[in-house]
């Protein structure tokens, strides 16, 4: 069976962001999980180091409940809209999630994902403007490196060239800030200087900009593209009095970063800073459904709520009774585990092992926090100075990948910035899963170090 399922992968199933030629290596197929491990069909066991793709928050153990939860709601209603109708699921879901929000975040729209509910938050700040007298404001401020989604107003605030380049004209025209990467930054190794220095970048770019054109800043709580950058003291205070200063909504894009990833429900409770909007999906449902949406804060909310404007937007599949079953099911277990507690309580042990690997030549810096780490690598150490090129591609692709997967970690390996090795796993492990994915990376990085120098003679001059 595992032959034909190969087969038939490489014959007719399109993957995503994945290289699909005739002569690609044979696709791992995943077959079944349990707690925070995944076995593929020839029966090896791999430490899910990605939770999926920042989805399965609870791991691969709690299908028989979620999944009761799921078939009641589908025997009782598989399917209304949540256009012009409500039903009993997505309005406890939405007071649910309102509950848990930070303060004056009160209504919840629905999406089916991540990148409609980044469509979604645009599409309000729009609305909202033009209500409030303001048409011209259409313009976003988002950071370089960070993803924001493909779809392509979500592409539009995607700040990766590599994925935007393609499809080039985008719809909503955005300007590109400094990410807080302060590994890379010239102020990086003072805390105060670096956050001061990304918050003057932002007010003169809204000067060139021009504010009064602007709708709206999008950052995450934790950038997740370029490998999990960590916002500096005051960094999210600041965003907030420079929105308030000059008119512009503040959407904080937690679509990976809510729901425990870090520590908190929501980046606000974790940084200390109140957005207008909020965007979620992937871990509401512990990736057990396609589900998402947008917090709105009630100054946002107020125009469509008193009669004076629409919102002219919806989905199909907003607010499926399905889905919003199984969010409401996920947030009873996360609650009950008290996930985001448990990953605090990790998280100096999950770093403190990972920065051993700082002893690795490649191993340039080590950042993140909650279940939510990334591993940057270098040529050199002392100067920082880049992998790049086909050296960087080979040596992730073709020595790193390899070894991990033999050992036994899926984790994401990444050259579209700067390369890095990302870890997110799931919010049920303890520090024992972070030993064991620590001694895997170590055997890996230590393997890939060595063999740098004995990369294949093509690649030598790169």
């Amino acid at each position: 069976m595992a032959r034909s399922l190969q087969e038939m992968a490489k014959q007719h199933l399109m993957l995503h962001f994945s290289d699909m030629s005739v002569d690609a290596d044979e696709i791992t197929v995943i077959d079944h999980g349990e707690g925070y491990y995944v076995f593929d069909t020839e029966g090896n066991r791999y430490i899910d180091g990605l939770s999926g793709l920042y989805c399965a928050n609870l791991g691969h153990s709690h299908g028989d409940e979620i999944g009761a939860v799921a078939h009641e709601q589908m025997a009782k209603l598989p399917f209304v809209s949540n256009w012009t109708v409500a039903h009993p699921s997505s309005i406890e879901a939405a007071t649910r999630i309102a509950d848990l929000a930070p303060r004056g975040l009160d209504r919840v729209f629905f999406t089916s994902g991540g990148s409609e509910a980044v469509e979604s938050a645009y599409k309000i700040a729009v609305q909202w403007h033009a209500a409030n007298g303001q048409p011209q404001r259409r313009k976003v401020i988002a950071r370089k490196d960070a993803y924001h989604g493909v779809t392509l107003g979500a592409l539009s605030l995607t700040g990766m060239p590599v994925c935007r380049t393609p499809f080039e004209p985008l719809p909503i025209p955005t300007h590109h800030v400094s990410n807080t990467n302060a590994y890379r930054h010239p102020a990086g190794g003072d805390e105060d200087a670096l956050c001061r220095a990304l918050l003057d970048e932002i007010e003169e770019t809204l000067e060139f900009e021009v504010a009064e054109t602007v709708a709206m800043i999008i950052a995450e709580p934790v950038q997740n593209a370029g490998g999990c950058f960590v916002p500096p003291r005051g960094y999210w205070q600041g965003l907030r009095e420079i929105c308030d200063r000059h008119g512009i909504l503040l959407v904080s894009d937690e679509v990976i970063c809510a729901w425990g990833r870090i520590g908190s429900w929501f980046g606000g409770q974790r940084f200390d800073y109140v957005p207008d909007l909020i965007t979620f999906a992937k871990g509401v449902t512990a990736g057990h459904f396609a589900f998402g949406g947008m917090i709105i804060s009630d100054k946002v909310a107020a125009p469509f709520l008193s009669g004076a404007e629409s919102y002219m937007h919806g989905y199909t599949f907003g607010g499926h009774p399905v889905g919003a079953a199984v969010a409401l099911a996920t947030i009873d277990i996360l609650e009950r585990e008290q996930i985001p507690e448990r990953v605090r309580a990790n998280e100096e042990h999950a770093r403190a092992r990972l920065e051993e690997l700082l002893e690795i030549p490649i191993v340039g810096d080590v950042r993140g926090c909650g279940h939510f780490f990334a591993l940057e690598l270098v040529r050199d150490q002392e100067s920082k100075e880049a992998l790049a090129g086909p050296v960087a591609e080979w040596l992730l692709k073709d020595v790193l990948t390899n070894r991990l997967y033999e050992n036994g970690l899926i984790c994401r390996l990444d050259d579209r910035a700067d390369p890095i090795v990302q870890i997110a796993p799931p919010l049920i492990g303890d520090e024992a899963m972070f030993d064991e994915i620590t001694a895997i990376l170590r055997d890996g990085l230590e393997h890939a170090a060595e063999r740098i120098d004995e990369r294949p003679a093509e690649l030598a001059s790169a």
